[in-house]
C-alpha cells in the first residue's frame, strides 16, 4: 500500500518531493466531460494506470514521470488548446490521448508545428500519416472491413449504414460502401446524426421499412443509448436485424446495458474477455485501482500499451525527445501486451489481431471470430484511395 501511494504522489502535478530536473512530463487529453465522456473518461484513467506502472518500477532513464490532465469536453477547438497549453506551458515530451476523429484532426497541426508526439487509442478511418502520431487503434483494414467480410460470409447480402455525422462515420462508410459494391452486396440505406443527438425515431423507422439484415453502427458516445433505446422501442430483434458497432465496447455496453445490447455484434482488435496472462493483470491492476467493478474496452488496452511502448523507445533513443522517440517507436514489438503481440509499423500504426465480439447477458463479448494472425495496417484502402501511401519520412 505504501509503495502504491508513493506512486500516486509522483503522479500529482507540481510534485514538490523531486527536483525539476527529476521528472518529465506528459500530457493526458481526453474528453472528461460531455458526449464522450462516456468513452474518454476510462481511456484516461488506464493511461495514468501505464504511467504509475512505470513510475513504481524506476521510471524512464532514472527520472520520474510527471503527468498533466486535461479535459477535451468533446470539442475539438477545446482540444486543439489544451495541446497547445500542454506544449508551451507545461513542457510535455508526449501526449496521450483524443477518441474522435475530429479531436485528432485539430490536434494535428498543433503536433507537427510543435514538433511533439501524440499516441492516438482509437481506431479511425484512414487516410492519414503523420510523422508525428503513432496510430494504435485499428486502420479500416483491422476493424470495418474485416466486419463486412464477417458479415458477408453470414449470409447478410443487405447492408444498412448508421453514423454520427462526423469525420470517421462519413468517411469508413464511403470505404465501406466500395467494397460492399465490390461485393454485389446491397446498400439499403445510409444515415447520420448530429454527435450528441438524441433523436434516432425516424432512423430506426427507415431501417425497419427497408428490412436490412445487418447494421453497421459508427455512430459515437451516448447516442448510442438514444439509437439503441429507438432500435427497442421499434420492434427490432437482434436476431433478425443485428448490429456491427465500431465504437462500443465494455464501458459503452456496461452505461447503455446489456439487456438493450444483447446479442449485438461489435468488431474490435481487444475485448476484456480475452484469455492470456498479461490481459488478466491489466485488468487485476485497473480494477485495484479504479474499482473491482471496472470494465476494460479496446482503447483503454491501446492506451495502456502505448505507454510501455514510448517507455521501450525512450530507453532505445535514450532521449525523450520527441522525435527520436518516433524514429524508435518503429519496429518495437510489445509480445506481452493485454492485446496479445503487437507491433509498431514504419507508417505509425500497430500490427495486430481482429475479432468480433457478441454480446451477452453478462455485459461482456464471446468473441466468434477473429483473424488467424496479426493484421498490417494498411492506412490506405486500396480501393478507396488508389495509389496513395504513407510518405517516407
Amino acid at each position: 500500500m505504501k509503495r502504491l501511494l508513493a506512486g500516486l504522489l509522483l503522479l500529482t502535478v507540481g510534485v514538490s518531493s523531486l527536483a525539476q530536473d527529476q521528472l518529465v512530463t506528459v500530457g493526458i487529453l481526453h474528453s472528461l466531460s460531455g458526449t464522450m465522456a462516456i468513452s474518454e473518461v476510462s481511456v484516461a484513467n488506464a493511461t495514468e494506470l501505464a504511467i504509475d506502472e512505470v513510475n513504481q518500477s524506476g521510471g524512464i532513464l532514472g527520472q520520474q514521470i510527471s503527468m498533466v490532465k486535461e479535459d477535451g469536453a468533446s470539442n475539438p477547438a477545446r482540444f486543439a488548446q489544451k495541446a497547445q497549453k500542454l506544449i508551451e506551458q507545461d513542457k510535455v515530451t508526449a501526449i496521450f490521448g483524443g477518441w474522435t476523429s475530429a479531436s485528432r484532426k485539430a490536434l494535428l497541426p498543433v503536433i507537427e508545428k510543435n514538433k511533439n508526439l501524440l499516441f492516438y487509442p482509437v481506431q479511425f478511418e484512414g487516410n492519414e500519416c503523420s510523422p508525428n502520431i503513432i496510430y494504435s487503434g485499428a486502420q479500416p483494414n483491422q476493424q470495418a472491413l474485416p466486419a463486412l467480410d464477417w458479415a458477408l460470409e453470414q449470409g447478410f447480402r443487405r447492408i444498412y449504414l448508421v453514423g454520427s455525422d462526423y469525420v470517421y462515420p462519413r468517411t469508413i462508410n464511403k470505404i465501406l460502401k466500395r467494397h460492399i459494391a465490390s461485393e454485389k452486396a446491397v446498400l439499403v440505406g445510409e444515415d447520420y446524426a448530429p454527435l450528441g443527438s438524441t433523436n434516432f425515431a425516424a432512423i430506426v423507422n427507415k431501417i425497419r421499412n427497408l428490412k436490412p439484415q445487418v447494421i453497421l453502427n459508427s455512430i459515437n458516445g451516448d447516442s448510442n443509448i438514444a439509437f439503441f433505446k429507438a432500435y427497442r422501442n421499434a420492434g427490432l430483434d437482434p436476431r433478425l436485424i443485428p448490429t456491427i458497432s465500431f465504437s462500443i465496447a465494455e464501458p459503452e455496453l456496461r452505461s447503455i446495458g446489456s439487456s438493450l445490447l444483447f446479442a449485438h455484434y461489435a468488431a474490435w482488435n481487444y475485448f476484456q474477455s480475452l484469455e492470456n496472462p498479461a490481459n488478466k493483470l491489466f485488468i487485476q491492476s485497473y480494477r485495484q485501482r479504479f474499482g473491482d467493478k471496472s470494465v476494460i474496452s479496446d482503447p483503454m488496452a491501446h492506451a495502456y500499451s502505448s505507454v510501455f511502448f514510448w517507455r521501450r523507445a525512450v530507453e532505445k533513443a535514450k532521449s525523450f525527445d520527441p522525435l527520436l522517440v518516433r524514429q524508435a517507436l518503429v519496429g518495437l514489438e510489445f509480445r506481452d501486451s493485454p492485446l496479445g503481440r503487437i507491433r509498431i509499423e514504419a507508417n505509425g500504426s500497430i500490427k495486430q489481431r481482429v475479432y468480433i465480439g457478441r454480446v451477452e447477458r453478462n455485459g461482456q463479448f464471446q468473441v466468434v471470430w477473429r483473424s488467424s494472425s496479426e493484421v498490417s495496417p494498411e492506412p490506405y484502402d486500396a480501393l478507396t484511395f488508389p495509389n496513395q501511401s504513407c510518405p517516407r519520412k
